[in-house]
């Protein structure tokens, strides 16, 4: 048996993060990854070496935004371990069915003239939408940054900066209650009031969409900071793939001691008489010891009702499981397609295909064609006419293919378990194979009505249903954010209440991930605070104490304006 202080189940990024901080701050570390190579959903592998070799696919995430918000990549010095990251710009395109299309830039002025071209008002409207946006995802950034409970901790991320645009969301009643209007509207209803044009709101509808539900849902129209994020801080992706950025994290953390074993499936959390998290066994029987705690990165649903035994968790909060059993995700999932191409996408909307192709493609036609798209999804039917998220990774680096050649990531929104097919196909949820092809030359279908040389340029293709996500990944019905990103499930509710805080009922076990606290995508957040949630967990009168002094130290010099307060 192999003793560590903390055993750490899987080495995707938030996992990577977590070890990091907690090696930093001179704990004994294990991450324990059951796939071959560490990285989780965040990897760049040649995925096709027979029939596409020298292709390099991220074969899950891909755009890097969230992270910028963070101190992760600065902190852990990721730069001086290979990581460099690769500015997108133009950040969004989505060509439109009457020829026209939005075209964001990182640069809001940019975008206001190329708005401007179709319409003055809503070119106009764009900039002050997103200005808005823009000053709410500053206020709520520290919020991120740490614990939703962690009041010290969140004041002493605020600097002057951060308290202006505070201000500028909430200094006045009109502010407030204009915010509060905006927390629990539909995303469908926010763009009405704001936008008159199709063009612009249809790829908005979109990225707020993305958290898996239709853009009519009332309570997520905070989807909507996903595009100003895209201006701000910007949309970037490492060089070499997102993979880049686990290998950093990999470099940073052998680098300091710490241990990644793959291979390792984990199968049960041990708990000692003591009713304390004391290690983990592993599909071959082995068992890891820990002498302080276990994390995880697989969602609160798996770890606790397959992977803790039932008198562990009912000893330690008897409603956990009945509630985690009734908590389950919309039925909306993703099909991931990757495609080797011989020549890049060429778009009848835009002559200048690469500045196209340079950030993210939406193929979203209107409102009404996202909003039906996820609605079909709701139903578990497959849509008839799907919405697309696509990128071409190698415009910006070339480097990913043979010389001459592109890739393309696409992903639309489907169903995970299809209605009426239940106990069919993949895990029972309706997918076979012949199904998965049909629906990916649907998908490429409605592709090559914008970019019509795509179905002759495609050299090979892979593609997962949600189900094989789902078992390559560990992703529960499929979903990237484990657990959906509504209102209800995000801040002091993700992934429930008493799980809020990284803290587990269970002594000693803590929870990490996109099921936690701010959630989904690459931002490496939720490692960063569960590491600062278990450090303050071994010494919490000390750390409360410290905590008090950075948090005066911070707010004299970033409020007041006081560089050099006296010591405290």
């Amino acid at each position: 048996m192999d003793d560590r202080d903390v055993v750490i189940i899987g080495a995707g990024h938030n996992g990577l993060v977590c070890a990091a901080y907690l090696l930093e701050a001179g704990y004994k570390v294990l991450l324990l990854e059951a796939r071959s190579r560490p990285g989780g959903a965040a990897t760049t592998e040649e995925a096709l070496p027979k029939t596409a070799p020298g292709f390099q696919f991220d074969l899950c995430a891909i755009d890097h935004e969230a992270i910028h918000l963070s101190p992760v990549v600065r902190e852990l010095e990721l730069t001086k371990y290979g990581l460099e990251y690769l500015a997108c710009d133009p950040v969004l395109f989505c060509p439109q069915p009457d020829g026209t299309h939005f075209l964001a830039w990182r640069s809001l002025e940019r975008t206001y003239r190329e708005i401007a071209r179709y319409s003055d008002r809503d070119a106009r409207k764009y900039v002050e939408f997103i200005e808005y946006w823009q000053h709410l995802n500053n206020a709520l950034a520290p919020i991120f940054n740490a614990s939703p409970m962690a009041i010290l901790d969140i004041a002493k991320n605020y600097d002057r900066g951060n308290w202006q645009d505070l201000w500028q969301i909430f200094g006045s009643r009109p502010k407030i209650l204009d915010f509060l209007h905006n927390l629990i509207t539909s995303p469908a209803d926010l763009l009405n009031e704001w936008f008159d044009s199709e063009t612009v709101k249809a790829p908005l509808a979109c990225l707020a969409a993305q958290i898996g539900a239709p853009p009519s849902q009332r309570g997520i129209a905070m989807g909507a900071m996903r595009m100003a994020m895209r201006h701000d801080p910007g949309l970037f992706r490492p060089r070499g793939g997102t993979g880049a950025l686990i290998a950093a994290l990999v470099k940073r953390v052998e680098e300091k001691g710490g241990k990644i074993l793959t291979g390792q499936r984990v199968e049960r959390i041990l708990v000692n008489d003591e009713g304390r998290a004391s290690g983990v066994r592993v599909a071959n029987g082995k068992e890891y010891r820990a002498n302080l705690g276990v994390i995880s990165n697989i969602d609160a649903r798996r770890l606790f009702l397959d992977l803790c035994d039932r008198v562990d968790v009912d000893c330690a909060a008897p409603k956990l499981r009945h509630k985690l059993e009734r908590r389950t995700n919309n039925n909306s999932s993703v099909l991931k397609i990757d495609l080797a191409l011989s020549e890049a996408p060429e778009f009848i909307a835009r002559d200048r295909h690469e500045e196209a192709l340079m950030g993210s493609i939406l193929i979203a036609d209107s409102t009404h064609h996202v909003e039906k798209a996820h609605a079909f999804c709701s139903f578990g039917e497959i849509p008839e006419d799907p919405i697309l998220y696509a990128v071409c990774p190698t415009i910006l680096d070339p480097g990913l293919a043979p010389k001459d050649k592109h890739t393309l990531w696409l992903e639309c929104f489907v169903p995970y378990q299809i209605a009426r097919h239940e106990g069919i196909g993949f895990n029972g949820s309706g997918w076979t194979a012949e199904l998965k092809e049909e629906v990916c030359d649907r998908v490429l279908a409605k592709l090559a009505t914008y970019a019509p040389n795509i179905l002759r340029s495609a050299i090979a293709r892979r593609s997962e249903s949600p189900p094989e996500l789902e078992g390559r990944l560990g992703l529960s019905r499929g979903s990237p954010h484990h657990i959906d990103m509504t209102l209800d499930r995000m801040v002091f509710f993700r992934p429930l209440p008493e799980l809020a805080d990284y803290k587990t009922p269970i002594d000693g076990l803590f929870l990490t991930g996109a099921g936690t606290h701010p959630g989904g995508g690459i931002s490496g957040m939720p490692g960063r605070n569960c590491a600062r949630a278990f450090v303050q967990n071994q010494q919490p009168f000390l750390e409360k104490l410290t905590d008090v002094q950075n948090s005066l130290v911070s707010f004299l010099r970033s409020t007041l304006g006081i560089d050099n307060p006296p010591p405290t």
